[in-house]
This record gives C-alpha cells, structure tokens and sequence, in this order.
C-alpha cells in the first residue's frame, strides 16, 4: 500500500491551481519519475475541478485511486494512492491537513498563491508519516 502525491489546490471562480504538492515517485524508473509527477499534478487539477464545493469522491485513474476533498471555501486536497491503500485513512489526511493549511496560510494568499509563494511545509512529512510500508520495501 502506497501513497504517491498529496496536494493542496484552491478551486476559484475560473480555474484549479496548485498551492503545494508533495511526491513519492521513488518506485518509477529514474526516466519516468517527472513524468508521472506531472500526470499526478495534472490529474489532481482536473478532479478537483470537475468536483463539486463541499464535496469527497474517489476517483479510479489508470492503476491508482484519487481521494479529493474539496471544501466550501474552495479548498481542496487530493491524495494518490495505489488501490490497496485504506480510503478513510486517506480522507482523514485530507481533513487534517486542509485544516492546517487554513490555519497556517491567509485564506487571502489562495486566489494568488502558487507552490513557490505559499509556505506551508508539512505535506512531505505527512506523505512519509502515512506511507504504509509492506515488509521488503
């Protein structure tokens, strides 16, 4: 059971954009890590955009399952995981860190912000946290 990305997203009036994101690609071919890393980011901007404020869902995309959580003030997170990984475990990350992340980023710095102008570092810490590791591995 793994998890790949977790991502923080505002949806506004016009468009998704990414607030932050982190990344566990270490299981892909060294060649293919940045290109799965942009179909993560592509694919947790598409998802949260095609789901509804004050919504949750589940999402099959290829082999992996996308959890997204978009609250009713238009933040959103998304987790990536393989199939395995527990779905409630994976919304309980999500609130805990959409709560955090409103709590530590002014909700005015949203609309504007990016993953370069936004400071809020937890999301590497969790992504290892609540990393399910399999004996072997």
């Amino acid at each position: 059971m793994r998890l790949y990305s977790l991502s923080v997203l505002y949806k506004g009036d016009s468009k998704v954009h990414l607030l932050k994101a982190a990344y566990d690609v270490s299981t892909f071919n060294f060649f293919q890590r940045s290109s799965v890393q942009e179909f993560m980011t592509f694919t947790s901007q598409l998802i949260t955009e095609r789901s509804a404020l004050g919504s949750r869902a589940s999402v099959k995309e290829q082999e992996y399952l996308c959890h997204v959580y978009v609250r009713s003030d238009g933040l959103a997170g998304v987790v990536i995981a393989d199939n395995e990984y527990p779905q409630r475990v994976c919304f309980t990350l999500l609130d805990k860190v959409l709560d955090e992340f409103s709590r530590q980023v002014s909700k005015m710095d949203w609309p504007s912000g990016s993953p370069a102008t936004i400071n809020y570092s937890a999301l590497d810490g969790y992504l290892s946290k609540y990393q399910v590791q399999t004996p072997g591995t």
